[in-house]
C-alpha cells in the first residue's frame, strides 16, 4: 500500500485538490443554479419535482457531480500517466540522459495547460448535456445552464491549474539544468491569455448571465402583475351566462406581445384558446397550475428555466370553476441575441487589450534577456551600454539591478584586466632583475680581472719608471714610455671602475625593485625619507625643496616605502641634473587627493623634455644625460609604480619651462 501511494503520489495530490474543489463547485452549484436560472419556488427538491421526473434536485446535483469526478480522475490520471513512468527519473535524474530528462521536463511544462483546457471543456459539455436530458429540455435554458456551468468550471479548474504548476515546479527545480535549445519554448504572451483569458471571459459570461436572470425576473414580475390587474377587473366587471359568453368576452383582454395567448381550463381539464380550440400545454405548467399557483396568487411557471409563465383566475358560471389566463412569454429570443454579440465584442475588445498587455510585458522582459545574453557573449565591457528605464515598477526595478550588475561586471572585468597587467609587470620585473642580476655577474668577472691587470701593469710601470735613476738607461726614453703607460693604464682603471659602478648600481635596484616590503605607511614617513635621503645632493646643487601637502599627511599608503622612496628620490636626482646653467633653482613636491587616488606631483622648472623624449619615457630605457644616464631609472620607476603600487605615473613637460612628473597611488579603503 505504501508503494502504491508513493508510486501515485501527485496524481492522488492533483485528485485531492480535484475533489476538494469539486466539493465546493458542488456546494455552489446547488443552491446557485436555482437563483441563477430563475427556478419555480416549491417545484425543485420536493415531491413535486420527485412526481414529475422520478428523481429530485440533489439526486441530479450528485449524479453530476460524480460523473465530473469520473471526467476529472480520467483525464488528470491520463495526461499525468508519464510521472508514473518515470518516476525513478524524478527521483534520481542524473541516471538518466539529457534527451530523457528534456522530455519529463517538456511534459511538466506542457501537461497544466492540456488539463486546464480539457478539464474545462469535457465536464462542461457533459454537465451540460445531463442536466439538458434530465429536465428534458434543450435551448434557452440549455444555453444558460452551459454559461453557468462553463463560469464556475473555469473558476473552479483555473484554480486546479495554478496548484498543479506548483507542484510541477517543485519537480522541475530538481532536474539537471541543460543550456542546450532541447525544450519547447513557450512565450508569455501565452501563459498570461492562459491564466487571465479564462478569468476574463468567466468575468463577462456571469455579469451578461447574472444580468439576464435580474432582468428575467423583473420583466417577469412587471409582466404578471399588469395580467393580473387585467384578469381581475376582467372578473370584476363582467357577468358570463356560459362558455360561449366567456369566450367572446374575452377578446377584450389586451395581450402585450404578439406570442402571447389567453387559455381557458374548463372543468373537464381541457385548454382551449379564446377561438373555442383545443390546445396542449406542458405537463410541468398543467401540473403546476393544479397543485401550487393558487399558494402562488394564480401565477404559474412553463418549466425550470424556462422565461415563459401564465397568469391565472378563477371564474365560476353556473356553479362549475372555469380558469382563465394568459400565457406570456418574459423575454423574446432578440435579448438573448444582444447579450450574446454584447459578449461577442466585449471578448474582443479585452483579447485586443490582453494583446498590447502581454506585448508590453513581452518587451520589457525582452530587454532585459537581451541585455543579459549580451552580456554573456560580448567580451568588451566598453561597447556595453546600461539599459533604458522604461518603467517605475518592478520592471524598472529589475532593469535598475541589472544596470548595477553590468557596471560591477564592467568594474571587476576592468579590475581582472589590471590585474592581469600588475601581475605581468611583476613577473617582467623579476625576470628583468634576474637578467639584469645575471649580466651583471658575467660582466663584473671580467671587469674586475681587467681591473686587477691594471693594477698588476700600475706596479710594474711604476718599477720600471723608477730604473731612469740607472746612468746604463736612457732615463728620457723610460720616462716617456712610463708615462704614456701609466696614462694608458689609469684610463683602463677609470673606465672599468666606471663599468662596474653602473653595473653594481643596476644590479642593486633591479634587486630592490623585485623585492617588495609590504606595509602601509603615512605620507608624513615617505617624504621625511625623501627629505633625509636627499638632504646633501639638494644642497650640493643649492637647489630648494618645496613641499606643499594639500591632504592629510596620517593618509595611508600600502606598499614597499622603500621602492616609492627611491622611485621619488630618482625623479627628484633628474630633476636636479636638468638644472644646468639655471641660477633659480627649485623643486616643488605636491601631494593631494583625488576622488580615491593619491597624486604625488614632483615638478622642476628646469629644460623640459622634448616631444620625442616623451613619447618614448616609460617605454624604453632613454636618457638625456649622455654618457652619464642609463635611462634605466625612469623605466624601473614606472614597473614598480605599476606592479608594486598597482599605480601610473604621468608627464607633462613643455621645452624651456620645467617638468612634472605625477605619481597616482590608489587607497584602501
Amino acid at each position: 500500500m505504501k508503494k502504491i501511494l508513493e508510486k501515485y503520489k501527485i496524481q492522488l495530490k492533483l485528485l485531492f485538490a480535484l475533489t476538494l474543489g469539486l466539493i465546493v463547485l458542488t456546494t455552489i452549484y446547488y443552491f446557485f443554479i436555482p437563483l441563477i436560472l430563475n427556478y419555480p419556488k416549491g417545484t425543485y427538491g420536493t415531491n413535486f419535482q420527485s412526481e414529475l421526473e422520478n428523481t429530485n434536485y440533489f439526486s441530479q446535483v450528485l449524479s453530476i457531480a460524480l460523473a465530473i469526478f469520473a471526467l476529472f480522475a480520467i483525464v488528470t490520471f491520463y495526461k499525468t500517466r508519464f510521472l508514473i513512468k518515470y518516476s525513478d527519473l524524478i527521483k534520481n535524474p542524473y541516471n538518466y540522459s539529457i534527451k530523457e530528462i528534456n522530455y519529463v521536463k517538456n511534459k511538466l511544462f506542457t501537461v497544466p495547460y492540456s488539463l486546464l483546457i480539457l478539464n474545462i471543456i469535457i465536464p462542461s459539455i457533459a454537465l451540460t448535456c445531463i442536466h439538458a436530458y434530465t429536465i428534458n429540455q434543450f435551448g434557452i435554458t440549455t444555453l444558460k445552464l452551459f454559461i453557468l456551468v462553463i463560469t464556475l468550471m473555469t473558476l473552479y479548474v483555473t484554480s486546479v491549474f495554478i496548484y498543479t504548476c506548483n507542484i510541477f515546479k517543485k519537480i522541475l527545480i530538481t532536474l539537471p539544468y541543460d543550456n542546450t535549445k532541447n525544450l519547447k519554448q513557450s512565450t508569455l504572451k501565452k501563459r498570461i491569455f492562459y491564466n487571465i483569458l479564462p478569468l476574463i471571459t468567466v468575468s463577462i459570461l456571469f455579469t451578461s448571465l447574472l444580468g439576464y436572470s435580474i432582468l428575467s425576473i423583473e420583466t417577469g414580475n412587471s409582466l404578471f402583475e399588469t395580467y393580473h390587474s387585467s384578469l381581475y377587473y376582467f372578473n370584476e366587471f363582467n357577468e358570463f351566462d356560459n362558455l360561449s359568453d366567456l369566450l367572446e368576452k374575452t377578446n377584450s383582454l389586451s395581450l402585450l406581445n404578439k406570442n402571447d395567448f389567453v387559455f381557458i381550463k374548463t372543468p373537464d381539464n381541457k385548454f382551449i384558446n379564446n377561438k373555442g380550440e383545443e390546445i396542449q400545454l406542458s405537463t410541468f405548467f398543467t401540473k403546476y397550475l393544479n397543485e401550487l399557483s393558487s399558494t402562488n396568487n394564480g401565477r404559474v411557471y412553463e418549466y425550470y428555466g424556462i422565461d415563459c409563465q401564465g397568469s391565472t383566475i378563477n371564474i365560476n358560471i353556473n356553479g362549475s370553476t372555469y380558469i382563465v389566463g394568459i400565457y406570456f412569454r418574459i423575454l423574446s429570443a432578440n435579448i438573448l441575441l444582444y447579450f450574446s454579440i454584447s459578449f461577442i465584442i466585449l471578448l474582443l475588445i479585452n483579447i485586443i487589450i490582453l494583446i498590447l498587455f502581454s506585448r508590453s510585458l513581452s518587451n520589457d522582459i525582452n530587454v532585459i534577456s537581451s541585455g543579459f545574453i549580451n552580456m554573456a557573449k560580448n567580451r568588451d565591457t566598453s561597447i556595453m551600454d546600461p539599459l533604458p528605464l522604461s518603467s517605475n515598477d518592478e520592471f524598472g526595478s529589475l532593469i535598475i539591478a541589472f544596470n548595477k550588475i553590468q557596471e560591477l561586471t564592467k568594474n571587476n572585468i576592468k579590475q581582472i584586466q589590471e590585474n592581469q597587467d600588475t601581475l605581468m609587470e611583476q613577473e617582467r620585473l623579476a625576470s628583468l632583475g634576474q637578467l639584469i642580476g645575471g649580466i651583471a655577474h658575467n660582466l663584473k668577472t671580467p671587469i674586475m680581472s681587467i681591473s686587477g691587470a691594471a693594477e698588476g701593469l700600475t706596479d710594474l710601470v711604476k718599477e720600471y719608471d723608477s730604473s731612469i735613476d740607472d746612468p746604463e738607461v736612457n732615463s728620457k726614453d723610460h720616462h716617456d714610455i712610463a708615462k704614456d703607460m701609466f696614462t694608458w693604464i689609469s684610463k683602463i682603471k677609470t673606465h672599468t671602475e666606471y663599468m662596474s659602478d653602473i653595473i653594481t648600481a643596476v644590479k642593486g635596484q633591479a634587486v630592490v625593485l623585485s623585492n617588495e616590503e609590504d606595509i602601509s605607511f603615512t605620507i608624513g614617513e615617505l617624504l621625511k625619507r625623501v627629505n633625509i635621503l636627499m638632504k646633501h645632493e639638494l644642497k650640493s646643487a643649492i637647489i630648494y625643496l618645496n613641499i606643499s601637502m594639500q591632504t592629510d599627511e596620517n593618509t595611508l599608503i600600502h606598499g614597499d616605502v622603500n621602492s616609492l622612496v627611491q622611485v621619488i628620490n630618482n625623479m627628484i636626482s633628474n630633476s636636479i641634473e636638468a638644472y644646468h646653467g639655471k641660477t633659480d633653482k627649485n623643486v616643488d613636491i605636491i601631494v593631494q587627493r583625488k576622488d580615491n587616488n593619491l597624486l604625488i606631483s614632483i615638478k622642476d622648472y628646469a629644460t623640459g623634455l622634448s616631444d620625442k623624449v616623451k613619447n618614448k619615457l616609460f617605454k624604453e630605457m632613454i636618457t638625456t644625460k649622455g654618457k652619464n644616464g642609463t635611462g634605466l631609472g625612469l623605466y624601473m620607476s614606472y614597473s614598480t609604480i605599476r606592479a608594486h603600487f598597482n599605480g601610473t605615473i604621468t608627464v607633462n613637460s613643455e621645452e624651456g619651462k620645467g617638468t612634472t612628473f605625477t605619481i597616482s597611488l590608489p587607497l584602501q579603503n
